[in-house]
């Protein structure tokens, strides 16, 4: 597994509530913008070190598109859908919805986050039907 902290030290936090099963995001102290991906200044207005938070993992899929020819190390996944999901907490995030038919997954819909291991066991977050 690649080493977090030597290409991305801003998203470790990230990656070790993953670990946990859960979904971290950040909220800048200063004007209350939702953060994400990690980074060590707010987006928004500047400001340094927003601070983690764990959101409840639940959101409405805002855009979506099914994968029918992959990628070569995809093409045993496909179809797949991949989204982009906008979470409850106002923070828009790209991943992949699973354990469904991926024609059926539309704008819209509510769906909650699982996280399952890659290649090299990291978890990482996917979504499901709510």
């Amino acid at each position: 597994m690649a080493d977090i902290e030597s290409f991305d030290p801003d998203a470790k936090p990230y990656w070790d509530a993953a670990a946990r099963g859960e979904l971290a995001y950040q909220r800048c102290t200063a004007c209350d913008a939702a953060v994400f991906f990690p980074r060590a200044i707010c987006p928004d207005c500047g400001a340094a070190n927003p601070a983690w938070r764990v959101s409840a993992g639940k959101g409405t899929v805002y855009a979506c598109s099914v994968v029918h020819r992959a990628p070569p190390s995809y093409q045993d996944k496909a179809p797949y859908a991949v989204v982009l999901v906008d979470l409850d907490e106002g923070f828009r995030m790209m991943s992949n919805v699973v354990d469904c038919d991926p024609s059926g997954v539309s704008i819209g819909d509510r769906v909650a986050v699982v996280f399952r291991p890659d290649e090299d066991g990291r978890a990482v977050p996917f979504f499901v039907p709510a």
